[in-house]
């Protein structure tokens, strides 16, 4: 494609040399640059791509996209620039992959909890509704079969609209997408043409990013204020900022609520250990999910199911037969009947979201006594600190036994880490609770601790199958963990 037709309909500050250059890829990484390449310099939060400018042209870059020209310019070289390149990556992405967005139904999730698990569940939805779809999620990217492993809760644009551009390839009518603030404000959405988009929940997360939580919500607002007329935005209404979110939308305004009127109105009949009762527009169903936050799931999937056309009843009784995507949720049972349960939960709301469903699930022994809640859980690394003592104090308080271990301490020292846990630690709660730094022998104790029927949780890692200390990624999986110790037990 000619440069001049990459940059179709984006606005440019200035170019130097030959707009008939030929560009045959897009590329941010000035190592991966070559003859035909687009370098593309973008200011990041760890290095600025102008740095790299001369070093993707000496790897064979014929092109150069910045905010910034260089001091000196090479006469070989066409370059331009913009006011954004991270925006403008987005835009002259779907220009040059053809706009993919533009030929399926893109629908976007985003929140602070639930997005991955709404996600999932559209696309094992839609995929037994009989269509080709695609994800691209936390968990994994998936283009109908084919799975490819995720890096990223949103990829960079260029990935976007070359994992787009290969759905469509594959026959692709459907692709579901959890949209994360970092993607919206780093503009790794721009250039996307979106059929529709839902709201879970905001609560206190990624302020490490953000700084403040007006400026989270901002971000998260500002997907919605993106989308097009042609679009219908999904909120959930039972959030006290949900009609925040799409009060200047161009697109259509739908709603879904277990507590008010909506457009998608579901009632919580009871919650179990294997299941859901609910009534969703006032027809009974029951689902295989565990939980009033899969409750909210379940109706804003059914939703967008409907609004995307499909037929209400038959995508009732098809989600009533889905089981919940891995690591939410998920269910570990010792011989001794011993309850694990493994969970994604890593910010404040979705930990007590998690707790409190298991607290409503646990039922009274013979003897009229309650199964203990143990609970294992930490925090991640170069995150949002501000979050630890919270995550630990609510730890304490839906919990009979708490061990606060490390997560994921990527550069950090695990202990500094535990350390701000245990500044939340209400002292009444002091004797409950212990610290373990190493996660396997923290799952451990918590097997040791158990009594039968006693539920353990494990917060924090959910589906991940790796540990990142000190940038490395090591082996570890919370459910692989749990079953192997659990046989540890079963064989003393």
């Amino acid at each position: 494609m000619q440069l001049k037709n990459l940059f179709y309909k984006i606005p440019l500050l200035a170019t130097s040399g030959s707009m008939d250059t030929d560009v045959t890829e897009l590329t941010m990484d000035s190592r991966r640059a070559g003859l035909g390449s687009l370098f593309i310099a973008v200011r990041g939060t760890i290095a600025d791509g102008h740095s790299f400018i001369e070093k993707a042209i000496q790897n064979g870059a014929t092109a150069v996209l910045c905010e910034e020209f260089p001091t000196e310019l090479n006469p070989s070289v066409a370059y331009v620039r913009v006011q954004d390149s991270a925006r403008t990556m987005g835009l002259a992405a779907a220009n040059f992959y053809e706009q993919p967005s533009r030929k399926l139904k893109l629908i976007g999730v985003t929140g602070t909890n639930g997005k991955t698990s709404v996600a999932t569940l559209l696309f094992r939805l839609f995929r037994q509704l009989g269509y080709r779809c695609g994800l691209l999620s936390t968990v994994q990217n998936q283009i109908d079969e084919e799975v490819i492993p995720a890096t990223h809760t949103t990829p960079d644009a260029i990935s976007i609209n070359q994992l787009l551009t290969k759905m469509l390839t594959h026959g692709c009518t459907h692709v579901f997408m959890e949209v994360s603030s970092h993607a919206v404000v780093q503009e790794r959405i721009a250039g996307l043409t979106f059929a529709g988009a839902i709201f879970t929940n905001i609560t206190h997360d990624h302020l490490d990013f953000h700084g403040t939580f007006d400026n989270y919500i901002r971000a998260k607002k500002g997907f919605f204020d993106q989308l097009p007329a042609t679009a219908f935005a999904l909120t959930n209404v039972d959030d006290k900022r949900g009609l925040v979110m799409i009060q200047n939308t161009a697109a259509r305004k739908e709603t879904y609520s277990l507590k008010t009127l909506a457009t998608f109105k579901g009632k919580l009949v009871a919650d179990g250990l294997f299941g859901l009762h609910m009534l969703v527009d006032e027809r009974e169903v029951w689902f295989k999910l565990i939980g009033k936050f899969n409750a909210y799931n379940l109706l804003s999937v059914y939703g967008t199911a409907v609004l995307l056309g499909e037929d209400s009843t038959e995508v009732l009784t098809l989600l009533s037969g889905i089981t919940p995507p891995p690591g939410r949720f998920e269910q570990v049972v010792s011989d001794d009947k011993i309850v694990g349960i493994v969970d994604y939960a890593h910010t404040p709301d979705a930990l007590q979201n998690v707790l409190e469903t298991i607290n409503n699930l646990r039922q009274a022994n013979d003897r009229g006594n309650l199964p203990q809640v143990i609970t294992v859980v930490g925090c991640g690394g170069n995150r949002d600190a501000a979050k630890r003592p919270i995550m630990a104090e609510i730890a304490c308080r839906f919990s009979n036994r708490v061990i606060l271990t490390s997560d994921n301490p990527r550069n950090e020292d695990p202990m500094a880490i535990l350390e701000q846990m245990q500044a939340g630690v209400p002292p009444i709660d002091f004797k409950k609770t212990v610290t373990i730094e190493d996660r396997h022998e923290a799952i451990r104790q918590a097997v040791a601790m158990a009594h039968p029927h006693d539920i353990i949780l494990v917060a924090g890692k959910g589906h991940e199958t790796y540990q990142e200390i000190k940038g490395v990624k090591y082996d570890f999986d919370d459910r692989a963990v749990l079953r192997s110790t659990f046989i540890e037990r079963a064989n003393h």
